[in-house]
């Protein structure tokens, strides 16, 4: 019979350069899903990896889908270093964008540049409560931390459907639900004229490097770590795990709720039942992907972006279906884990005893 047996010393360089090997099995799958569906697998590999950095402009909307990937994933990883498995980042980013547009539609034409540090901390607030939430259960209850957060995700979409629908709705917007567009003040700065990128951008890098710094530089990044890791070392060598618990809840539903308010006051501009674009469960895969680390978090927020868009594309251009983003997306998890299981792991031939 196989069985998994534990290699004695895994393969560092095999360790680091997994992504890369599972980048290159998504491909080659990639290529035998186009042709099973009758498409040219060039034309197909095109739209996802040529497309979305031919031009400026192209660049420009690839940094624009990565930024709330990579600030979410970044919040992300300080609670999968710290063994606090978030998995409701969706769920804040709907909060924070939420709490941000709430802010926005209080602007009128003498709001003043002010109000745009107002709303962006209105979304990280929002996120932070409702990570908070969580924490609590977790913290009160022993609550199991995946399925709050999951549950909570489909409540935060629900209370952005009632405001959408109800009370916040445009009443000169012909019965669609949404709000009504927010004033000009209220947009996010863009970084250059003919692009959509904005200082989220700069946010977003200038969080890679805090968090590098927090996590590799700084007692309580270490503290944190080990306090969700090892909760009995932790308490013997003076950390503490509930501590740790609350602060990689809260920065994680901060980093997604800033995400939100990012995304409704830049590229969305108003709020809609379609603020839930699945980039707080994408973070997940971007977090592991780049390997928790900050710079590897930014290449693998740059890789899913592009499947994001050109999933779009080959929508629009092949006829393929919209659910082909979600397939890229799942293959390069599937790999990821099939090489890392294996990097860890040797398959062995023995029999059953």
């Amino acid at each position: 019979m196989l069985r998994l047996e534990a290699r004695p010393q895994p393969s560092r360089a095999w360790g680091l350069g997994s992504p890369l090997l599972a980048l290159a099995l998504t491909l080659l799958l990639g290529v035998i899903l186009f042709v099973a569906l009758g498409k040219d697998p060039l034309r197909g590999l095109q739209m996802f990896f040529w497309e979305p950095v031919k031009s400026g402009y192209a660049l420009g909307e690839l940094m624009v889908k990565a930024t709330p990937l990579l600030i979410i994933a970044l919040g992300l990883a300080v609670c999968f270093r710290s063994n606090v498995w978030n998995i409701g980042a969706e769920g804040q980013f709907v909060i924070g964008a939420v709490c941000a547009g709430g802010i926005a539609l209080l602007a009128g034409k003498g709001t003043g540049p002010w109000i745009i540090p107002v709303l962006l901390l209105a979304g990280v607030l929002g996120g932070m409560v409702w990570a908070g939430f969580t924490a609590l259960l977790r913290d009160r209850f022993n609550a199991n931390e995946i399925l709050v957060s999951l549950m909570l995700v489909y409540v935060a979409i629900q209370l952005l459907n009632f405001m959408v629908h109800g009370p916040w709705k445009d009443p000169g917007g012909y019965n669609f639900p949404q709000t009504k567009t927010f004033e000009a003040v209220t947009q996010i700065p863009r970084l250059m004229s003919g692009s959509r990128m904005n200082i989220g951008l700069v946010l977003a890098l200038l969080g890679a490097g805090a968090l590098w710094v927090f996590l590799f530089r700084l007692r309580a990044g270490f503290a944190l770590q080990v306090g969700g890791l090892a909760p009995a070392a932790a308490r013997y060598a003076g950390f503490s795990s509930r501590r740790a618990l609350w602060t990689a809840l809260l920065v994680s539903g901060g980093a997604a709720g800033l995400a939100g308010a990012l995304e409704v006051a830049g590229p969305i501009g108003q709020l809609t039942p379609y603020v839930p674009a699945g980039y707080g469960f994408a973070a997940i895969i971007v977090a592991f992907v780049g390997r928790l680390h900050p710079v590897g978090m930014v290449f693998s927020a740059i890789l899913m972006s592009m499947f994001y868009i050109g999933g779009e594309l080959a929508q629009s251009r092949l006829g393929l279906p919209k659910s082909i983003t979600g397939v890229f997306q799942g293959l390069l998890l599937f790999t990821l884990l099939t090489c890392d299981t294996l990097i860890n792991y040797r398959l062995k031939l023995g029999r059953k005893s």
